[in-house]
């Protein structure tokens, strides 16, 4: 494979038919996403060799959900601290119902499934925005998919010699809209965020909405107005079209400066609450009420103080500089990025 830019959004990739079925640890510790390789290379390879992935630290999140679609296909795993070793040597159809709709692992066995032998049944898919887009890349690119957008996909294997490129636009990443549409409640003002989609973030407005912003379609985005001290909420993170656990961080950061006390329940990744130390530094007050196996629990609300500085455990922390914003005093931010992606 081989990669390429032509201007400033436009990725050429190329595939000269050569592939390495290994993904080192030094590549696949930048991100979370890497996992995403071994559907693909199981489909034309029928061999994987991948580290363990990395990516932001929030917490556990295991890949038992992939190796258990994966192996009703046929692949034999050899699992270790150092990685994944999998072979496939008649990747066959399969009925996988997923006991969670875990974005990665309908990812994985979908792409796996599109060169499988015979059909393939995913129950309990994931429906987010981003699996519909890659249904519909890979249907343009031949293969044969059904229920598209639905919590069960169908999938008929076809010949990698049927396959053929195509040129596609990728779908606008509704996180980095919501954390736009999110610092415009905090800072206040008006800003038209192009190329978030509303039907893509509708659980969201809903709930920014009952904080006190306001947000509206307009041609080629949306339009964010808030002029006002928010509203506290208590919200729940769920599976789309619930909300995101992504978007967890921007929630807790409105509630860190909106009138009154708001809960934050966390039931994806109970470890995703690293953050909330920093809170206290700005002078926000937190008190834990509880934490399971399955979820954790904050109560949140605002007092007034500049802090010392801070360090943002993980990308969407953005509010550790936007709260500022909303306060007297000065804060002084050390963000580490890496990339983040929904497993």
């Amino acid at each position: 494979m081989s990669s390429s830019r032509e201007g400033a959004h436009d990725l050429v990739l190329e595939h000269s038919g050569d592939i390495t079925p290994v993904a080192p640890f030094e590549l696949v510790d930048r991100i979370r996403a890497s996992i995403n390789v071994l559907g693909p290379l199981l489909a034309r390879v029928g061999r994987a060799d991948i580290a363990m992935p990395g990516g932001d630290d929030f917490g556990s999140r295991p890949i038992d959900l992939h190796v258990m679609g994966l192996e009703k296909m046929g692949a034999v795993f050899d699992l270790d601290r150092d990685g994944v070793r999998a072979v496939a040597t008649d990747l066959h159809g399969a009925h996988v119902e997923l006991p969670f709709p875990s974005v990665g692992a309908t990812e994985n066995i979908l792409m796996a499934a599109v060169l499988a032998r015979g059909v393939t049944v995913i129950d309990n898919a994931a429906r987010e925005p981003e699996i519909g887009d890659l249904c519909m890349m890979l249907v343009d690119m031949g293969a044969e998919i059904s229920g598209i957008g639905s919590d069960r996909l169908e999938i008929t294997g076809v010949s990698s010699d049927s396959l053929r490129a195509v040129d596609h636009a990728v779908v606008s990443d509704r996180v980095q809209a919501a954390t736009y549409l999110a610092a415009v409640a905090v800072a206040q003002g008006d800003v038209v965020v192009s190329g978030a989609r509303a039907e893509h973030m509708e659980m969201l407005i809903t709930r920014f909405s009952e904080m006190g912003v306001d947000i509206t379609p307009v041609s080629g985005g949306l339009r964010v107005v808030s002029t006002r001290r928010l509203t506290s909420i208590d919200f729940s993170t769920l599976p789309y079209p619930g909300i995101a656990t992504d978007y967890k961080p921007l929630l807790v950061g409105m509630l860190a400066v909106a009138e009154g006390v708001g809960v934050a329940t966390e039931n994806l990744y109970p470890g995703r609450f690293r953050y909330v130390d920093e809170l206290v530094k700005l002078g926000r007050t937190c008190a834990s009420r509880g934490t399971t196996q399955s979820s954790a629990e904050w109560r949140i609300w605002s007092v007034h103080r500049s802090a010392p500085p801070i360090f943002a455990p993980e990308p969407r922390s953005w509010w550790l500089v936007s709260s500022p914003r909303a306060r007297r005093g000065s804060t002084t931010s050390t963000t580490s990025i890496v990339d983040t992606t929904t497993s």
